[in-house]
C-alpha cells in the first residue's frame, strides 16, 4: 500500500496551487492511506525518549523524506532532525519551507512541480503545462537560496523506451536554460515498475543514464532511489561505481517491504553508503523507507538507527 500512499500525497502537492502541499492537505492525505494513525501534527522531542543522536561522522549528507514521516508536523520532524544532528529534509514544498529555514534544515529535495507520478516529461501533450509549472517553481527554488528539484517521467501507456528519451529530451530543454540561469538543478526518480509503479517510464539506471547523455547538462541529474532499483535491476554497488556521475542524490529503504533498513531486509546499507562515498559523492543521501514501530518514539528510533547505519 505504500506506493498508492505516496502516490496520494503527490496527487494531493498537484491539487494545491502550483502543486504546494499545505499542511492541511498533507495530513489528510496520510491519514486516508495511514489505518489506525492518530498522531497527525503531533510534536514531538526526541531528547524525552532517548533519543538523541550521538555526533555522525560528517562524510555522509543525511536527509529524510517527508512524506515517510508524515504523522509530524513539518515542526516537529525538524525538531527530530535536529535532535538526530543532520539538517535536511527531501520532498518538502514552499509552504513549509519558512519552517525548515526556522529551524537551519535544507530542503534538499525540493516538489511541488510536477503534475503527478504518471503524468511526466514523456508526454509531449504535457509539455506546455509541465513548462509552465517547473519555469515558475525554479525561481520559487532559487527565490529560497535552495538547488534541487525534483521531477518524474511520467507512464509508458504503449509508448516505446526510445519515444519516451525523445519526449523527455524534448520536454526538459523547455525548463533547462531556465534553471542553469537560476543555479537549480533537475532531478528525476528512477522507479521500480515491478511492484510499485507498474508501466513507469524511468525505471531503469540505463534509460536515466541515456536521458541524462542526450541532455548533456550539469543542471539535470538523476534521483538513485536504492530502494527501487534493487526490486528493479539489483546490482546496486556495480552500478553506482559505473554510472555515478549521473547520480546526483540517493534514496534509502529496506527491500522487500520499503520498511527500515536494518537487519530484516536484504541490502547491506553500510557497504552501499562506503561506494557511494568512495565516488567522491558530496550530495544527499536521504531515507526513504516506511517506519513500522506504533509509537512515535518508536519510529524516531528507526530514523535514527537508520541514519546510523549510512553514517560511513
Amino acid at each position: 500500500m505504500h506506493n498508492e500512499r505516496r502516490r496520494s500525497l503527490m496527487k494531493a502537492m498537484a491539487l494545491t496551487g502550483a502543486g504546494v502541499l499545505a499542511p492541511a492537505a498533507f495530513n489528510s492525505a496520510h491519514a486516508a492511506n495511514t489505518a489506525g494513525n492518530t498522531a497527525t501534527n503531533a510534536t514531538a522531542n526526541p531528547s524525552e525518549h532517548g533519543m538523541k543522536q550521538s555526533s555522525l561522522k560528517g562524510n555522509i549528507n543525511h536527509s529524510v523524506s517527508r512524506w515517510t514521516y508524515g504523522d509530524l508536523s513539518i515542526e516537529a520532524l525538524c525538531k527530530t532532525v535536529k535532535q538526530l544532528n543532520f539538517a535536511a529534509i527531501d520532498l518538502v514544498g514552499p509552504e513549509d519551507w519558512p519552517v525548515l529555514k526556522q529551524y537551519g534544515i535544507d530542503s534538499s529535495m525540493c516538489n511541488g512541480a510536477e503534475i503527478s507520478l504518471e503524468d511526466g516529461f514523456i508526454h509531449s501533450e504535457l509539455h506546455d503545462e509541465l513548462e509552465a509549472r517547473y519555469l515558475k517553481h525554479i525561481d520559487l527554488v532559487a527565490d529560497a537560496g535552495y538547488t534541487n528539484l525534483i521531477c518524474f517521467s511520467g507512464n509508458a501507456r504503449g509508448m516505446s523506451k526510445e519515444e519516451g528519451l525523445d519526449n523527455a529530451v524534448a520536454g526538459l530543454k523547455r525548463i533547462l536554460p531556465h534553471a542553469q540561469k537560476r543555479g537549480v538543478v533537475i532531478f528525476m526518480e528512477l522507479f521500480n515498475s515491478k511492484i510499485d509503479h507498474p508501466d513507469y517510464m524511468a525505471d531503469s539506471s540505463k534509460w536515466g543514464v541515456q536521458l541524462c547523455k542526450r541532455l548533456n547538462s550539469k543542471h539535470f541529474s538523476l534521483l538513485y532511489d536504492i530502494y527501487h532499483m534493487q526490486i528493479n535491476e539489483g546490482d546496486i554497488i556495480r552500478t553506482i561505481r559505473d554510472f555515478h556521475p549521473y547520480f546526483g542524490h540517493y534514496h534509502t529503504a529496506g527491500v522487500p517491504g520499503r520498511n527500515e533498513i536494518g537487519s530484516t531486509q536484504e541490502l547491506y546499507y553500510p557497504a552501499i553508503a562506503k561506494a557511494i562515498l568512495e565516488t567522491g559523492f558530496d550530495g544527499y543521501l536521504a531515507q526513504e523507507f516506511i517506519p513500522t514501530p506504533d509509537t512515535k518514539a518508536g519510529r524516531i528510533e528507526s530514523l535514527k538507527e537508520a541514519i546510523s547505519i549510512c553514517d560511513v
